[in-house]
């Protein structure tokens, strides 16, 4: 008898303590809470710019949470805060500063209001950014940094309580992040000596209508130094010829008149796969040896789904 009270004191005790779990949840469930939305736990968020567009725009966001809408209209301040920028610096590269991002130039952007308004019964708001990315280096990883300073209703997620917003750009055959890689199939003469050199070159951005990447089968590295000795531009004119200049401080010639390697740019469609291709001729002088190349850079893409009409 004794045993059985207990078990009734027991199943009593934890049917308590399972309800206060439970209102504690619906609690949790219920309450609204806002965070400004990024793309990983160090609250970045990056957008590429098209430098074909004098402006373009992108967004600041937050979000809302909880299990029903707001009963209010939820009004947050942001302000400029470049110091999340100096933090963040130090926390990826301690005391390389060679390697620091830096403060997106003022010339290059502006906010209307750093006012960001959730209407009530929305799930989020946003404020517009104006981007002008003509000028902008590839080389340089550009930041806007902001952080909410007051709200007057609900609450917020204090780890999503700031943004750094990275600004990349792009124009039609490279975005600004390393990651465009054109295969190349070359012919590269020494002297009298001529082989056959394949391999990938990483193109970047640097204006609407210009790319940069390495002469001929030269070693890419992300550093000045490599790049103001080795690297050229392409330059595509309305007509898809190319002008192929140095970059800084390159000795090179464009070779015309071949046929073959004409030096343009065209879509090719072989009827399986579609290529972004140029067909490139030119002679360049690196670390004293002069060099003459013959390449064919292509990359394969997707017509559809490319953010541009060809």
């Amino acid at each position: 008898m004794k045993n059985n009270i207990y078990i009734y004191l027991f199943a009593c005790l934890f049917g308590l303590s399972a309800c206060k779990r439970d209102e504690v949840f619906e609690k949790e469930q219920y309450k609204n809470v806002f965070a400004l939305i990024s793309e990983n736990a160090d609250n970045v968020l990056q957008r590429f710019h098209d430098m074909e567009q004098p402006e373009s725009t992108g967004y600041i966001s937050a979000s809302m949470g909880g299990t029903n809408p707001t009963a209010k209209t939820v009004t947050i301040q942001l302000a400029e805060d470049f110091s999340l920028l100096e933090e963040y610096n130090i926390a990826q590269y301690d005391v390389d500063v060679s390697k620091y991002y830096r403060p997106m130039p003022a010339d290059k952007y502006d906010i209307e209001s750093t006012t960001l308004v959730i209407p009530a019964g929305e799930i989020g708001g946003k404020i517009p950014l104006r981007i002008r990315p003509e000028g902008l280096s590839p080389d340089s990883g550009y930041f806007l940094a902001f952080r909410v300073v007051s709200f007057d209703a609900c609450e917020i997620n204090p780890e999503k309580s700031y943004l750094l917003y990275r600004v990349r750009i792009k124009n039609r055959w490279a975005d600004g992040d390393g990651s465009t890689n054109y295969t190349m199939r070359g012919k590269l003469k020494i002297g009298t000596s001529e082989i056959e050199v394949p391999g990938v070159k990483i193109m970047m951005p640097i204006s609407k209508n210009q790319v940069r990447v390495m002469a001929g089968n030269e070693l890419y590295e992300s550093n000045i130094i490599t790049l103001r000795r080795g690297a050229l531009v392409l330059e595509i004119n309305e007509d898809y010829t190319v002008k192929i200049k140095p970059y800084a401080n390159l000795s090179l010639t464009q070779m015309d008149d071949d046929p073959e390697y004409p030096n343009t740019f065209f879509v090719e469609d072989d009827g399986f796969k579609t290529y972004k291709t140029f067909l490139l001729h030119y002679k360049y002088t690196f670390q004293g040896t002069e060099k003459e190349i013959k390449e064919e850079l292509r990359l394969e893409f997707n017509k559809k789904q490319d953010d541009y009409e060809w």
